[in-house]
């Protein structure tokens, strides 16, 4: 056990605006309620922060307001920043719009997190041991994507890294794609995501956990992989692992307010799990509890102590169906 996380996924600033509906075109929602707060990169880092390990941050910061208020934050976790600010740039934003359901949707902006150089980021290693988690966000951005790219290229064969695809998923250019895979020991991902990175089109996200999915991309990760999680909100998630089972581990039903950032929760918590040594499903259940309860709370860093979540896994141990192992359905064999 480490209990240390190196960041490379750019974090932004989230301007969150607590809508009755989306609008429609060309019309205007009245807010009842507007936050400034970081968000992307840095909600995973706080969920892994708050579980117990270290972190420090390897992405991209720039010059200005929102920067400043990044910096603040990550100053106040007590994570240090890694590469010099960018001169001429500031942080990237992302407006959300959260509805009453806890439904989020996003506009982003990228920024300096999107601009990385070559040279200072050869500068950035993994210390040994050390998780690295990489979000495709910054891998789909033209200024910082062939940096990153190489930079994977680069870590040693025992490098702990951890992919979370994102949905930028598609942008990411399919030679980087193969880089990431080959080296990654986990892949986190949403169903909408997988079917993207396997060419089963574009599906939208819901509660449904194609099995032959995760199977189709574990068989592309490289051969000291674990696996991949396939997560699915509220339904949990599948763990599959290679030359193993595809294990459906279940969420947990909560009165959800705001799902942002309960993915980068998941993703968080699930390392932090596995840094302490729980095994992979053990892990993934976990990640499951923890991104509940990040939705019972606005904003997107929102994810909870290890000791929250080890209380509401007691609370809800009676209750919670085991994890089980599942095959693929005829039609999802046929796609492999």
């Amino acid at each position: 056990m480490t209990g240390a996380l190196l960041q490379m996924s750019g974090a932004v600033v989230d301007l969150v605006y607590r809508v009755p509906g989306l609008p429609a075109r060309g019309a205007e929602s009245l807010a009842t309620g507007m936050d400034m707060v970081p968000g992307g990169g840095f909600n995973a880092v706080m969920a892994a922060r708050r579980a117990g390990l270290a972190v420090r941050y390897g992405g991209g910061h720039g010059t200005g307001l929102l920067a400043d208020t990044l910096r603040r934050a990550l100053a106040a976790a007590d994570i240090p920043v890694l590469l010099p600010r960018h001169p001429a740039v500031d942080q990237g934003s992302c407006v959300v719009l959260v509805e009453p359901s806890g439904e989020r949707t996003f506009v982003s902006h990228a920024g300096a997190e999107g601009r990385l150089d070559p040279a200072a980021l050869a500068a950035v290693r993994p210390a040994p041991g050390e998780w690295v988690l990489l979000s495709g966000y910054t891998l789909a951005y033209p200024g910082s994507r062939d940096a990153l790219a190489g930079w994977v290229a680069g870590l040693a064969a025992e490098t702990r890294f951890v992919f979370d695809p994102s949905p930028a998923v598609a942008e990411i250019p399919a030679a980087i794609v193969e880089t990431v895979l080959g080296r990654a020991r986990w892949v986190t991902l949403n169903t909408a995501e997988a079917a993207v990175l396997t060419g089963a089109g574009a599906l939208p996200p819901s509660g449904d956990l194609p099995t032959g999915l995760a199977m189709r991309l574990v068989e592309r990760l490289g051969p000291a992989a674990g696996g991949v999680v396939l997560r699915g909100g509220a339904a949990g998630c599948r763990v599959a692992v290679r030359g193993g089972a595809v294990t459906h581990v279940p969420g947990f039903a909560v009165d959800s307010i705001d799902t942002t950032g309960a993915g980068d929760a998941h993703i968080g918590a699930f390392i932090a799990a596995l840094d302490r040594g729980d095994e992979a499903v053990a892990a993934a259940r976990y990640a499951n509890a923890a991104a509940a309860l990040s939705t019972t709370r606005a904003g997107p860093a929102t994810a909870p102590t290890a000791a929250e979540t080890r209380g509401f896994l007691a609370d809800r141990a009676d209750a919670a169906p085991p994890a089980r192992p599942s095959t693929p359905t005829l039609e999802e064999e046929t796609r492999r």
